[in-house]
């Protein structure tokens, strides 16, 4: 099948997306704005059904030796006290490992499965649609005519916002906060301390390195000066491996989180796929997981559909909209948790957490 089709964004749901197209027998184009000398920093968390996608993908083989692999979680109160535990292991049993790892490896792998072939420094300016076809301008001025264009360009995305799929995304109202230590306590679990609107995570990630994301719910307060002394001062008298950390911070990302909700993740020849399409707080660490996801289910519908481009779009987004509005629920639920006083919520997380919280990803043991 000879279908001329531009993958944009070269993050992890474009090279997902790019990948499950080699896969399927299409050769896409790949571009990023970005130079390739920019490398994504922190590390990143993926879940059982995380490896079972890169496993469809064909990418398992390659990660085997990356990270840590995480087989308990356990969850404290601010006092450093056992809450619950869950047996990520046995949650994930038959599907796939649960792994953490450096963001920046996690990146080869994928540009390793597209082939490198990636135009960095190359910039979208408009997307128009034009009798069944897709227009895109490059920064360049430069114009070419596409069959198919997947807007893989993250939460902000331009794509979306230019083929008329909706606006800007929405705050949560949530400040997250991501760190790469080396030299602290000696963790094997995956660890979470809960507090009220505010909670610290951290994991092994291979090489004696944690990686730490930490969050607070504060919607009207802009974003620190020094998210480093932020950090002091949300989590300076929390219990746990919490203060061994804090200690060995030296460099800290800061975001806002947003959500992405829309009517149709498509619009004649333009798709779109990952956060673009569905972004979420990342309370239950499937952002990469619904990306890779993502990029399976379009290559197979696409080639399904034997080049009728408006069948396999409508196929993909009926595959994927009930599993991505699936997370998006559970997140939301999760993330209400943190509104109530721990004096109420501790104690029932003693007696049920571990129940509550599996049941969050029952559905996506099922498969893609």
């Amino acid at each position: 099948m000879s279908l001329r089709i531009l993958v944009v964004g070269a993050g992890i749901a474009g090279l997902a997306a790019a990948r499950g197209l080699r896969i399927a027998g299409f050769r896409p184009e790949v571009v990023e704005a970005l130079p390739a000398t920019v490398v994504p920093g922190a590390g990143i968390y993926l879940p059982g059904n995380a490896s079972r996608a890169l496993r469809l993908l064909g990418l398992d083989v390659p990660l085997r030796p990356l990270g840590d692999l995480i087989f308990r979680q356990a969850f404290l109160d601010t006092r450093g006290r056992d809450l619950f535990e869950m047996d990520a292991a046995g949650l994930w049993a038959g599907v796939g490992e649960s792994r953490a790892l450096s963001r920046a490896d996690l990146q080869q792998v994928l540009l390793t499965g597209v082939g490198g072939e990636v135009r960095f420094e190359t910039e979208v300016r408009d997307v128009q649609i034009v009798d069944g076809a897709a227009k895109v301008e490059f920064g360049t001025g430069a114009v070419t005519e596409y069959d198919l264009v997947i807007g893989a360009d993250g939460r902000r995305s331009l794509i979306r916002d230019k083929a008329g799929l909706g606006g800007p995304a929405t705050p949560t109202g949530q400040i997250v906060y991501r760190s790469v230590v080396t030299g602290g306590p000696p963790l094997t679990d995956w660890t979470a301390v809960l507090g009220r609107r505010a909670a610290f995570v951290a994991m092994p990630m291979g090489g004696r390195r944690l990686y730490c994301h930490a969050d607070e719910t504060a919607p009207d307060t802009p974003n620190p000066e020094d998210p480093k002394e932020r950090l002091r001062e949300l989590f300076g008298s929390w219990g746990g491996p919490v203060p061994a950390i804090l200690d060995k911070i030296e460099k800290v990302q800061v975001a806002r989180t947003d959500e992405v909700v829309l009517r149709s993740w498509s619009n004649g020849p333009v798709v779109l796929v990952g956060d673009a399409a569905h972004a979420t707080a990342p309370t239950l660490a499937q952002g990469a997981a619904m990306s890779f996801e993502d990029g399976w289910v379009l290559g197979q519908e696409l080639r399904t559909a034997a080049g009728d481009i408006p069948a396999a779009l409508r196929a993909y987004e009926d595959r994927r909209r009930p599993r991505c509005t699936e997370v998006r629920e559970r997140t939301r639920e999760r993330d209400r948790a943190r509104d109530v006083p721990p004096s109420l919520r501790d104690p029932m997380l003693r007696r049920r957490g571990a129940r509550i919280f599996a049941d969050h990803y029952r559905a996506l043991v099922s498969p893609v």
